[in-house]
């Protein structure tokens, strides 16, 4: 009974905590260009965690690319900086790296 319990708590946490960061996806902006799924001015969450998957030096170098922006790696239309904390911009890429 109680490892029920718990695994509930977990599962309401882990839901709270994807529920929050893609509303903190949404407060930032970063749907207007993104999506889980689909491709829309920038590449789709789930295409981007398919890209990087395994690579352990992938959140640091996103975190940088999502506060600094760039161009280049999924075409040549640019991702502008963008007005979010590094710990705000960790967050956000976990949450995308997760996306599969």
């Amino acid at each position: 009974m109680y490892k029920l319990i718990a695994t509930g708590f977990v599962f309401i946490a882990y839901a709270s905590s994807a529920l929050a960061n893609e509303e903190l996806a949404q407060k930032k902006n970063c749907l207007v260009c993104h999506s889980v799924s689909n491709k829309i001015v920038g590449p789709a969450y789930q295409d981007v965690a398919k890209k990087y998957a395994g690579d352990k030096k992938a959140e640091a170098m996103l975190v940088k690319k999502v506060i600094a922006g760039g161009s280049g790696v999924w075409g040549q239309t640019p991702m502008p900086p963008n007005n979010i904390t590094e710990a705000e911009a960790h967050t956000l890429v976990r949450w995308i790296l997760a996306q599969k």
